[in-house]
C-alpha cells in the first residue's frame, strides 16, 4: 500500500481544482492534459469522491489530477469505511477489453485438445518474456490460442520484419511454435498481406504498452510471462464470474 504524503495531498487540492461554476470540467482537464502532454494517451476522465480531485486513465494506468491538469498524484485511493481499494477495482475494469470486438483473422490461432478454452495474447517474437509465456502456454491443454504479433520496434528493431515472416510463412502456426520454442527463425518470404501494422494500432487503443498481454474471454488481463499454473487459475477465475452475455466490466 502506497501512502499519499499530506503535503502531495494538500499541495493538489490548493493547485487550481475545477470551479463549482464550471459546467464541464472534464473537458477542460482534459484539454489541458493534452496540451501538456501531447505524447500520452489519456483514455477516461470522471471524478472521484474527493472534491476537486480528478482519476485519469493512461494507458492501463491511473493517475490523480487537480482541476488543472498539472498535479498528479500516483497511489491507491480508499475507502475506509467501507473498507475497498477504490483504485484496484477501478484497474480491474480499466484493463479489461472487449474480447468480441478482436479480429481473430489477424492472429495466428492455435488449437490444443478440445480448444474449448480461448485466449487472445499481444506477443513481440523479440520478446524473452514472451518466449517464456509460450513456453507455458504450451503446457496447457484443452485451449485455443489467438497470438496477435505485436513487435515493439523501439525495443527490438528487428521484431517488426521478423513477425511478417512469420505471417508470412507457408504454416504461420508452425513457424512462430519454431522461433518462440526453439530458437528457430522463419526462412526469409516474400512479404504477403499482413496484419502486423494493424495489430500495433490496436495495441496501442487497448492501452498495452509491453509484451506479453493475455486475455480470457470476458477480457479480463494478465500480464507478463505466467506460468502454466497461473494460466490456469486464472481460467477458472474466469469460469466462475456471471455468464459473458451478462458480464459488465
Amino acid at each position: 500500500m502506497r501512502i499519499l504524503t499530506l503535503t502531495s495531498l494538500v499541495c493538489l487540492v490548493l493547485a487550481g481544482p475545477a470551479r463549482a461554476d464550471d459546467p464541464d470540467p472534464i473537458s477542460h482537464i482534459e484539454a489541458a492534459l493534452k496540451a501538456a502532454y501531447p505524447g500520452t494517451r489519456f483514455r477516461d476522465i470522471r471524478p472521484t469522491p474527493l472534491p476537486g480531485i480528478f482519476e485519469v486513465t493512461m494507458g492501463r494506468n491511473l493517475a490523480y489530477v487537480g482541476g488543472d491538469g498539472r498535479h498528479f498524484l500516483f497511489g491507491h485511493l480508499f475507502d475506509m469505511r467501507a473498507q475497498r481499494d477504490l483504485t484496484a477495482d477501478r484497474l480491474e475494469a480499466a484493463r479489461r477489453i472487449d474480447f468480441a470486438s478482436l479480429l481473430l483473422a489477424d492472429a495466428i490461432t492455435t488449437v490444443r485438445g478440445n480448444g474449448s478454452r480461448v485466449l487472445a495474447v499481444f506477443s513481440d517474437p523479440d520478446c524473452p518474456y514472451c518466449r517464456k509465456l509460450e513456453q507455458e502456454l504450451a503446457k496447457l491443454d484443452n485451449v485455443t490460442v489467438h497470438t496477435f504479433l505485436y513487435p515493439l520496434a523501439e525495443l527490438h528493431p528487428q521484431a517488426r520484419a521478423r513477425a511478417i515472416a512469420v505471417w508470412c510463412a507457408q504454416d504461420r502456426a508452425a513457424a512462430w511454435q519454431a522461433l518462440m520454442l526453439d530458437g528457430k527463425a522463419p526462412s526469409p518470404a516474400a512479404e504477403c498481406a499482413h496484419p502486423v501494422d494493424r495489430n500495433i494500432e490496436l495495441a496501442r487503443k487497448l492501452g498495452l504498452e509491453g509484451t506479453p498481454a493475455l486475455f480470457d474471454v470476458r477480457g479480463r488481463h494478465l500480464a507478463g510471462a505466467a506460468p502454466a499454473q497461473r494460466i490456469e487459475e486464472f481460467l477458472e477465475e474466469g469460469d466462475r464470474e456471471r455468464p459473458i452475455a451478462e458480464n459488465r466490466p
